[in-house]
């Protein structure tokens, strides 16, 4: 094995680091040689009889890291360096180092908390942050403090933060340095127009550095589609010109090819996607153009699925793909972006735990029987409101039990190598005696490329069943193994099996949808999302689809995977899910609640009748949410009741605010609710208003805001609480003679507003000073009123009269002896 790599300069502090410790942090650049040296050296050592494992990022590149290190050692993989993926693998009893992916490892690690026979496990590109990883990293600190304290952890990477992942493993873990083989690598900035396509702009930039340099050439593309693309523009050309596609659906040769010299000697152009960023050196390569862009997956929470996103490329991502081009001597990387904008890239991808769905994770860490999960050794901690979605749902599953242990049929899920839903749905077809099917549904959602293009998973699953390729082999064998398995875990309960569709829907019953429009265009989900269909499709016409892929924002997302299905069908397999349950409606234009019994699948409804006998208790919780929507206008408040709240507004009552009496609807208002609010009785809403405050507030109301105005001649008069002037009433002005002092209400007393009037009711003047009013306008008054009132009295001095309403002759002779 060749000892010239410069991570050689480091395995003796390594190695002797961990024969007298646990872990240890290997920060090593890319090309140091660390994937595929460390391993080899590690089994020399006496501590380590037993196995070294080493979790990769990516198939492609397990396999890669396994055949070189074979290589190294004169071998074949399967001999002393084997390695384990999904759809391949080579390993003997012979084998020592393991190369395997995260999920695979986690796997392991959760059938085997020991780790029998392992001596060591080697994280690496451990700065990827994938969801498995972290997981991983985190079951095996904690075996190896609570089973194993001989098993070895070093977690490996170009960029990671040495010190965190030091801090995680322990005390004093050693963080250990090792230089890169330095070549210089020049940048040149493309740049790219807005309005140009990406294909377009790669197939220009590719063809602009074979002009200008020679070496093979590495360039990056966000996916599959843009590869075929550019492959496609490049071919017209280079005719002659190898270009192969590297992506982690190409089949293993093709995979290789891509990696390896070509056997002629010709000069190659390699599209690939971001697999080809870490843990692979393609050997030839130096020069890289990257076009900036990355597509990862992300839960969206509000869908419920988890769809692929395209976006810039990290700052740390730019740095490893061009760092690609000087892996083996000088390289140039071209970039589709100005260098002005590189500072505004996020320095670094998010990690996994922060943006994939978590139910993988929930499941897994009930099966170990985490008690405290923030307690484990995580980087990130996964988020706690993404943690509790997560167990919500693996609870509708069955995985779970009302108090978040795992049940059996968790156990079951867990034991099967796929997603939380799919291995429900195998379970499920499994008790039906359709686990054949689903298996192959399984499989089919997890690998794109099986069985081609189109929003069809059923014409999807023919053509791959027609496949005739070693990668279609591969999968129908393993949809087999899963199918076996999943047979073994059940007792069969039933042998109707159901059809494709209705296994896809019981994996996610949630995206049951059903079409809403003749185009087939617009569909609801149970689940109350809304999915979008192209009109053209072959599934545009179903009644039903179970939808098992969904791209896009939530409240719009494009179909991309369904099967169709019949109401029938539904109804037939699905009747577990359905449920006969009451409803209210609110008919706004009516003001009442519409009582009605619907048999429905979330927000599917497959029937609707009348309820003659709702809920009370659910009618008057339905009623108040109304209300609290609405406001309380909704009410039929009289004019009584809305006299009090006014007055209990400027008292500064709290029992009769706006938003207490929104409160306690239920209390107040609930006994007197009907299913139609008009035919409420506004005074029982009143009395219990009144109820709401005690006698001594009912008298500190009376007092300070009273709701009337008892003038000196005995009449009474409302008071205004509405007024924009200021509370206030209207009153003859001979009422008020004999008052010297303005009227006033409240603690501290306010004037009230005085709409004084004349005998026969017409405005005389508006104030809030009677005393300056009696000694000032009141002589113009006087000068007006005697002309048109003269049976009325008008005198020089009103302060000093007797109030009263009489005309003068009446209040005369109500005055002799």
């Amino acid at each position: 094995m060749a000892d010239n790599l410069p991570i050689h300069a480091v395995l003796p502090e390594l190695l002797a680091a961990l024969r007298v410790r646990s872990s240890a942090v290997l920060i090593a650049p890319p090309g140091a040689g660390k994937t595929t040296a460390v391993a080899p050296a590690l089994i020399r050592e006496p501590w380590c009889g037993g196995q070294v494992i080493v979790l990769s990022p990516r198939r492609v590149a397990a396999r890669a890291a396994a055949e070189r290190m074979a290589e190294m050692l004169g071998e074949k993989p399967g001999e002393t360096v084997g390695y384990l993926t999904r759809l391949d693998s080579k390993s003997s009893a012979r084998t020592r180092i393991l190369v395997v992916t995260e999920a695979i490892f986690v796997a392991r690690i959760l059938a085997d908390p020991e780790l029998a026979g392992v001596s060591a496990v080697l994280f690496d590109e451990a700065h990827e942050r994938h969801l498995d990883s972290d997981l991983g990293l985190a079951l095996a600190v904690e075996s190896a403090s609570v089973l194993r304290d001989d098993l070895r952890i070093v977690p490996m990477s170009a960029t990671i933060d040495g010190a965190r992942f030091a801090a995680l493993l322990g005390d004093d873990v050693p963080v250990i340095e090792s230089a890169g083989r330095a070549y210089p690598l020049d940048i040149r900035w493309l740049g790219m127009r807005a309005e140009q396509r990406v294909d377009e702009a790669m197939a220009a930039a590719v063809l602009t550095a074979w002009r200008e340099t020679e070496g093979d050439i590495l360039a990056f593309l966000p996916g599959v589609g843009e590869i075929s693309r550019v492959a496609d523009r490049l071919a017209e050309r280079l005719p002659q010109t190898p270009i192969l596609p590297l992506h982690g659906q190409c089949e293993p040769q093709a995979q290789r090819a891509a990696i390896r010299r070509d056997g002629d000697g010709r000069r190659r152009i390699v599209l690939a996607t971001s697999i080809a960023e870490t843990s692979l050196t393609l050997d030839g390569v130096s020069v890289v153009v990257d076009c900036g862009l990355s597509r990862r997956p992300e839960f969206d929470k509000a869908a419920g699925v988890t769809r692929l996103i395209t976006t810039r490329a990290s700052q740390a991502s730019a740095a490893q793909r061009a760092g690609r081009a000087a892996r083996q001597g000088p390289g140039i990387a071209y970039r589709l972006w100005e260098e002005a904008a590189h500072v505004g890239r996020p320095a670094f991808d998010p990690p996994e735990v922060m943006t994939s769905d978590l139910a993988p994770l929930a499941l897994s860490l009930a099966q170990w029987g985490a008690g405290d999960v923030g307690a484990m050794a995580w980087i990130d901690p996964p988020p706690a409101a993404a943690m509790e979605a997560a167990r919500a749902k693996l609870t509708a599953l069955g995985a779970l039990d009302a108090t978040g242990r795992i049940t059996p049929h968790g156990r079951a899920m867990a034991s099967l190598p796929m997603g939380p839903e799919q291995a429900h749905m195998l379970l499920f077809a499994a008790e039906r005696g359709a686990q054949d099917v689903a298996a192959e549904l399984a499989l089919l959602l997890q690998e794109r490329a099986l069985g081609g293009r189109g929003e069809d998973l059923e014409a999807r699953l023919g053509r791959w069943r027609a496949d005739r390729s070693s990668r279609a082999d591969a999968a129908r064998a393993m949809a087999r193994n899963w199918a076996k398995r999943a047979r073994g875990l059940v007792d069969q309960i039933s042998d109707d099996p159901p059809p494709p569709g209705i296994l896809l829907a019981e994996a996610f019953p949630d995206n049951l949808a059903k079409r809403r429009d003749a185009s087939g265009e617009n569909w609801i989900a149970a689940g109350g999302r809304g999915f979008i269909l192209d009109a053209i499709s072959p599934l545009a016409r179903a009644e039903f689809l179970a939808v098992g892929e969904a791209q896009g924002q939530a409240k719009g997302a494009r179909i991309t995977g369904a099967i169709a299905l019949t109401e029938a069908d539904v109804l037939r397999h699905l009747s577990h899910r359905i449920a006969r349950r009451p409803t209210l409606r609110w008919v706004a234009d009516e003001t009442r609640a519409e009582a009605l019994l619907e048999q429905r699948l979330g927000a599917i409804v497959f029937a609707r009748g009348s309820d003659p006998a709702p809920d009370p208790a659910a009618l008057v919780a339905f009623l108040c949410e109304r209300i609290r929507a609405d406001g309380l206008d909704l009410l039929p408040l009289g004019k009584g009741a809305q006299a009090l709240l006014r007055r209990a507004r400027f008292a500064g009552i709290d029992s009769l605010s706006e938003a207490a009496l929104l409160a306690d609807l239920e209390e107040w208002a609930g006994p007197h609710l009907t299913r139609r609010l008009d035919q409420v009785k506004p005074q029982a809403l009143h009395q219990a208003l009144q109820n709401r405050i005690g006698w001594n507030e009912q008298q500190a109301l009376d007092r300070l805001v009273p709701a009337h105005f008892t003038s000196p001649a005995g009449s009474s008069h409302p008071i205004d609480y509405d007024d924009p002037g200021g509370p206030s009433i209207e009153i003859r002005v001979q009422a008020l003679f004999g008052l010297e002092r303005h009227p006033t209400f409240g603690q501290p007393p306010q004037p009230l507003l005085l709409k004084l009037t004349s005998p026969g009711g017409k405005p005389i003047q508006t104030t809030r000073d009677l005393p300056g009013f009696w000694r000032g306008s009141w002589r113009d008054v006087v000068k007006d009123m005697k002309g048109r009132y003269p049976k009325h009295r008008w005198p020089d001095e009103p302060w000093a009269e007797d109030p009263s309403l009489k005309t003068k002759n009446a209040f005369n002779a109500g005055r002799k002896p």
